[in-house]
């Protein structure tokens, strides 16, 4: 069995301030909320998932909501989300449309071979809106205060700091068959940035960029950072065959881990960034319609017993 990771599943950050969060990045982002859960090995926390208007693999930006002081940036971590957008045009009306609502932006520029544009949102999540040139399908949400032809059409390239290449670089070429494809300046001004691929397409949504940035402090986890990215496998015998590969691989890993609305593995590349495996299937719609997803509070069916202990221990969204 030939293995390929056909690209990135989601990337999961941490909020300190989930009413706020939801706020962001539904009212002023346009994403839809397409499943309200709650972190499956804490559930006095909730799990939230943005994604496109049919929640599809590979658009879902989702976040913990834990009590935690302000992430310290530095190395060894997830540093950078990107967020698809089609065209230049679209970077110019997102820019316009942040500016005006008191958000962190930057100016828009050619950042690691593309036009992007990079902004926080009030915790300090690090963004980046990167024109993909409206390649392959989108599936805009209907209810979105963002026009169809401008939303956010999914994640784009994650970029982790690591200080030094060799030991990573290794575990996404000889373990995960990324290829590098690329390198450029590292748009922060600090070191060099390498482009790694998944699967044969190519696009942003295929790639992990590491940027090497020697020097750095070791960034310590909380709101505003991120905490894992996932990357995808169509189905469970995928899954399967990665499992073996990465204990062959002589890393250790979780073993697979049923979510429910995937199945999913979590090891660590040598750096210690968390990386997950995750399912393509069976998806958020797997017990809610799909033309209300997120509307109330979902638990995969070992947590429902616990339904009015979970409710009573959550703030209100």
């Amino acid at each position: 069995m030939s293995l390929a990771l056909t690209g990135v599943h989601h990337l999961t950050a941490i909020t300190a301030d989930a009413a706020a969060n939801r706020r962001f990045y539904v009212e002023t982002m346009g994403l839809r909320l397409v499943k309200k859960t709650v972190n499956q090995d804490d559930v006095s926390a909730y799990h939230l998932f943005y994604a496109d208007g049919q929640a599809s693999p590979g658009t879902d930006l989702t976040f913990f909501d834990w009590p935690a002081p302000r992430e310290r940036r530095g190395s060894n971590s997830i540093v950078r989300t990107g967020l698809r957008v089609a065209d230049e045009a679209a970077l110019a009306w997102w820019r316009e449309r942040l500016s005006a609502r008191g958000v962190t932006v930057s100016d828009i520029a050619e950042r690691a071979g593309r036009p992007s544009l990079d902004v926080e949102d009030g915790e300090g999540q690090r963004l980046r809106l990167v024109a993909d040139g409206g390649v392959g399908e989108a599936r805009p949400w209907e209810a979105s205060s963002v026009p169809a032809e401008r939303q956010i059409r999914g994640l784009g390239p994650i970029t982790i700091s690591a200080p030094k290449l060799e030991r990573t670089a290794r575990v996404l070429t000889e373990v995960m068959n990324m290829r590098h494809v690329a390198e450029h300046a590292d748009p922060d001004g600090v070191g060099r940035v390498h482009v790694f691929a998944m699967g044969e397409g190519g696009g942003p949504e295929t790639e992990l960029h590491v940027a090497v940035q020697p020097g750095l402090g070791f960034a310590g986890q909380g709101a505003g950072g991120a905490h894992h990215v996932a990357f995808r496998t169509p189905d469970r015998a995928g899954l399967t065959a990665w499992t073996e590969r990465v204990t062959e691989a002589g890393l250790r890993s979780s073993g697979e881990v049923e979510r429910y609305y995937f199945r999913s593995l979590y090891f660590r590349e040598p750096g210690g960034v968390l990386f997950e495996i995750a399912t393509d299937g069976p998806g958020f719609a797997v017990d809610e319609p799909a033309e209300t997803l997120g509307e109330r509070l979902a638990l995969p069916p070992f947590l429902e017993p616990r339904r009015a202990e979970i409710e009573a221990g959550l703030k209100p969204l």
